[in-house]
């Protein structure tokens, strides 16, 4: 009798310790990809810091395209508010689905905005323009890569979650699947093009 019990304590505590080591697998999961999207949030706010400044340099010499400009001012605050929604809990996927429309309007606008740049001759040839496209250019490798790195570990995350036994762990403590970052429109999946 005793060694029955002995048996059944010693399953039961190997059970247990699974179910701890599952759960604290789930969590450093669920950090990594938390992590990886800070990351993301650094690189964005540097390119949200640069676009004023290309605008502000841009109305110099393209004071008759007011439109594109503000449409490119407007599409920055809104992809900065998204940035903010989603830096809060970056698994909400009503955020994410905002977010990734924010930058697809963003990369849209910024797009217009190259096409207008090459338009104008003295605005190319602007010394302050150049430095700054050469920043936007760093910053948007910069947010390629790190968004890579999040997709990355929102597999191992969505990976981790469902596979068995993790799933039920999961399950029980209500870690959910969480959406990659995508940009939705197809003509919007275009890379800022930056050009001198």
């Amino acid at each position: 009798m005793l060694i029955g019990l002995g048996v059944i304590g010693a399953v039961l505590l190997v059970f247990i310790i699974s179910i701890i080591s599952i759960y604290n697998s789930i969590i450093r999961l669920s950090n990594g990809y938390k992590n990886s999207f800070s990351q993301i949030d650094v690189q964005l706010q540097r390119r949200f810091e640069l676009i004023p400044n290309l605008v502000e340099t841009a109305k110099k010499y393209m004071s008759h395209e007011k439109e594109t400009l503000e449409a490119v001012i407007n599409a920055r605050n809104n992809a900065m508010k998204s940035t903010s929604s989603l830096s809060r809990d970056p698994s909400d996927v009503s955020s994410i689905k905002e977010f990734n429309q924010a930058e697809g309007v963003l990369n849209q606008s910024m797009g217009k905005f190259m096409a207008l740049f090459e338009n104008y001759p003295d605005l190319k040839a602007s010394t302050t323009m150049n430095s700054l496209m050469e920043e936007l250019t760093s910053t948007e490798n910069k947010v390629a890569f790190a968004r890579q790195s999040y997709n990355d570990h929102i597999m191992h995350y969505n990976n981790g979650i469902q596979e068995f036994p993790n799933n039920i762990i999961a399950g029980i403590f209500n870690f959910n699947h969480v959406p990659q970052l995508e940009i939705e429109n197809v003509e919007m999946r275009k890379a800022v093009k930056v050009e001198f």
